[in-house]
C-alpha cells in the first residue's frame, strides 16, 4: 500500500480516552484520515468527574508506546517515581519491598493530565479530527458504517475503512461484535468494590514518603495510596460490597478505620475521611475477556474494550498502550494491510491480554493477603538474589511484567518454570 492509498483510508476510533487518543497518534503518523468519536465533552474545558481512579502506574510497556509517538519525556516529566511497596502493618510498623533493582521504578501518573496531553498531541495532526459529545449508537462492521449521535441529537451515518473500538469495558463496538458467529465473550465482577479517599499535604509537603506505593493489607480489606504532584496522596479502599454496606454512619466509618487502618486516620483527617466516604458509593470492578479482537478487515478492539482487567497489577493502561504499539509494529510488518494486520493482531495479542487478566486477579490475593507475611518477604529476597546471580535465566514475575516487554503469556510460562526450579532443581529441565 503506497502513501497515496494510505491517505485515502478513513479510520473511525470510538473513544477518546487514553488508548483511543494514543492510537490516533500512531495511525495519524501513517497518514490515515482519523476521526475520534468521544461521547464525553472535552475534559480540557470541563470539570473532570470523580468516580474513576485518578492515578495510574506507568511502567515500561506504556513508556515504550509513548516513546514511539514522541511523548515519553513529556509524560515522564510529571510522573512520581515509586521504587517499592511500603507495607503498613496493623501495629503501625512500615516495611518496604523493592519492585526490582535500584534503577527500576514505576511512575504515578495523573489520568486526567495524561488524557489531556494525549488529546492535545492528537490535535497537532492535520489529518485527525476529534468529535466530542458524539455517542456511537449503531455499528455495522461488515459494511464499515457507524451511526453517531451528536449534540444536535440527529443520527449521522459515517462510512470508514476501519472501525477501532477503544470505548472501554462496556464497549458499544464490542456489543455489536458479540452478535457475530464464533465471537467468545465472558465477564466477571469481583465481589470487592473500591472507593477513593485522599491524604492531603502536611505543612506543604507529602504526609508520607512519596517514592513508594503505600499498601495497607488486611486480608479481605486493603487500602492503596499513590502520590500526586500537588503533594497529596490518592487512596483507594478495596473491600467486599457487603462490608461497605455495613458502614452507615460517621461513627461506623471511624470505628472501622480505627480497627483496620488506625495509622491512616491522622493522615486523612476524621472529617475529611467521613466526607469522602459518603461522597460516592463504592464502585464495581469487572474483568472482561473476549476473542477475537477483530472482525474481518473492518473492525478492531483495543484496550479495555478488548480486555478490561482488575487494577491490581497496575497493567490496565500499560496493556492498552502496548496494544497500540503491537498493532503499529504489525502495520510495519504487513505494509499497512488491514486484511493481514487485524487477524495477526488477534492471534498475537489474545493470549497475552488473557494472561495479564489472570495475573491481575492473582495479584489481588497476593497484595491483600500475602505481602505482610515473613514467608512472602523471604521469597522476594530469594528471587532478587537468584536474579542477581542469573539475570538472564531467573527473572522475577513482577520484573518480567513491569520492566520488560516479554510477552505476558510467556512471562507466565517462565514464572511456572522458575517455581518448579525453586522446588525441584533436579527436575526443572525435564
Amino acid at each position: 500500500m503506497d502513501s497515496s492509498d494510505t491517505q485515502r483510508k478513513n479510520i473511525a476510533i470510538i473513544g477518546g480516552g487514553l488508548v483511543g487518543s494514543l492510537n490516533a497518534c500512531f495511525l495519524a503518523k501513517r497518514n490515515f484520515q482519523v476521526d475520534i468519536y468521544e461521547a464525553r465533552e472535552d475534559i480540557r474545558v470541563t470539570k473532570f468527574a470523580r468516580g474513576r481512579s485518578i492515578n495510574l502506574a506507568l511502567s515500561y510497556r506504556g513508556r515504550q508506546a509513548l516513546k514511539a509517538v514522541g511523548l515519553e519525556d513529556q509524560v515522564v516529566a510529571y510522573g512520581i517515581p515509586m521504587r517499592a511497596r511500603m507495607i503498613h502493618s496493623l501495629s503501625g510498623k512500615k516495611s518496604a519491598i523493592p519492585y526490582g533493582t535500584k534503577s527500576q521504578y514505576i511512575l504515578s501518573i495523573s489520568r486526567e493530565n495524561l488524557n489531556k496531553d494525549l488529546l492535545t498531541a492528537v490535535e497537532k495532526y492535520s489529518n485527525v479530527k476529534v468529535h466530542f459529545g458524539h455517542k456511537l449508537v449503531k455499528c455495522y462492521p461488515e459494511k464499515g458504517v457507524i451511526t453517531v449521535l451528536g449534540q444536535d441529537k440527529v443520527p449521522k451515518d459515517v462510512t470508514c475503512d476501519l472501525i477501532v473500538g477503544c470505548d472501554g469495558a462496556f464497549s458499544t463496538v464490542r456489543t455489536h461484535l458479540m452478535k457475530k458467529p464464533r465471537f467468545d465473550y465472558s465477564q466477571q465482577y469481583i465481589p470487592h468494590g473500591y472507593m477513593e479517599l485522599s491524604i492531603p499535604p502536611k505543612n506543604g509537603d507529602y504526609a508520607m514518603e512519596p517514592n513508594y506505593l503505600h499498601i495497607w493489607p488486611r486480608d479481605t480489606f486493603m487500602m492503596i495510596a499513590l502520590p500526586n504532584t500537588n503533594k497529596s496522596f490518592t487512596c483507594t479502599l478495596f473491600m467486599p460490597f457487603e462490608e461497605f454496606e455495613k458502614l452507615l454512619t460517621s461513627r461506623d466509618v471511624l470505628d472501622f478505620f480505627q480497627k483496620y487502618f488506625p495509622d491512616s486516620i491522622p493522615l486523612i483527617g476524621k472529617q475529611a475521611l467521613v466526607q469522602d466516604f459518603f461522597l460516592l458509593p463504592a464502585q464495581s470492578m469487572i474483568s472482561v475477556k473476549c476473542s477475537s479482537f477483530h472482525f474481518k478487515s473492518h473492525c478492531l478492539l483495543m484496550g479495555d474494550a478488548a480486555h478490561a482487567i482488575v487494577p491490581f497489577f497496575g497493567q490496565g493502561m500499560n496493556a492498552g498502550f502496548e496494544d497500540c504499539l503491537v498493532f503499529d509494529e504489525l502495520m510495519d510488518k504487513f505494509n499497512n494491510d488491514f486484511s493481514m494486520c487485524l487477524p495477526e493482531f488477534s492471534r498475537f495479542r489474545v493470549p497475552d491480554d488473557h494472561a495479564i487478566s489472570d495475573l491481575s486477579m492473582y495479584n489481588y490475593t497476593e497484595m491483600r493477603a500475602h505481602v505482610n507475611s515473613r514467608w512472602f518477604i523471604f521469597q522476594k529476597n530469594i528471587e532478587r538474589l537468584l536474579h542477581a546471580i542469573m539475570p538472564s535465566t531467573f527473572i522475577p514475575l513482577y520484573t518480567m511484567v513491569t520492566f520488560s516487554r516479554i510477552r505476558y503469556h510467556e512471562a507466565v510460562l517462565h514464572w511456572y518454570w522458575q517455581k518448579k526450579l525453586q522446588k525441584h532443581p533436579d527436575q526443572a529441565y525435564l
